[in-house]
């Protein structure tokens, strides 16, 4: 029984002997295991989350320039012949062209009207009056001309209290033929001729 014993411990001692080595190199091809706290060999590249609103404002840094456009206040000329031209020359005041012999408005002179109540009924156009002057071509006589160039000058009047200009504020003028815008005698001069002359006075 001693006997077999030791031929049992002698052949476990052989096993043991040849599987040693075996085990430690099985070992050695064994991947380390990482833990959850170990996340530097297993974490890929993420981005970090988006930052949260803490309520907190960040103010402009101090160098920093507006660059915004700021309203420019008009300065309307103080002479009064002076600022009809420059009111003229920006489109404030239009005048009202007419057909030959007429004195109603087409859709031009409506149009023309319309622009100039909207500036005189503005802050810089309400501390003004307003003279509406009707002119006539050559043709016709005098006494029919000044007729006509009154009813031009009312029917243009007439029109701009309708767009909402004080009555109070217009007056009217009739010169006929007798102040040609243009002294030619042909067509072209007529038309230019045959108006409602819009002019600011005091």
């Amino acid at each position: 029984m001693k006997k077999l014993s030791n031929i049992l411990l002698t052949s476990l001692a052989v096993v043991l002997i040849v599987l040693a080595p075996a085990c430690r190199s099985k070992k050695k091809n064994i991947p380390p295991v990482v833990t959850p706290s170990d996340t530097s060999a297993s974490a890929p590249d993420v981005a970090p989350p988006p930052a949260t609103n803490t309520g907190t404002t960040v103010a402009p840094p101090t160098d920093f320039v507006d660059e915004t456009p700021k309203p420019v206040e008009e300065t309307l000329p103080a002479d009064i012949e002076q600022l009809n031209r420059y009111v003229q020359q920006k489109g404030y005041l239009r005048d009202a062209f007419y057909n030959y012999d007429e004195a109603t408005l087409d859709d031009a002179a409506q149009s023309a009207l319309s622009a100039s109540a909207t500036w005189l009924k503005s802050k810089d156009g309400a501390g003004y009056n307003l003279l509406v002057e009707g002119h006539c071509d050559e043709r016709g006589t005098e006494q029919y001309n000044l007729a006509l160039g009154d009813r031009r000058a009312n029917s243009a009047k007439d029109y701009l209290v309708t767009l909402g200009v004080d009555s109070g504020r217009i007056r009217t003028v009739s010169y006929g033929e007798e102040r040609p815008f243009d002294e030619g005698h042909e067509d072209s001069a007529w038309a230019k001729n045959r108006r409602a002359h819009l002019v600011l006075v005091r």
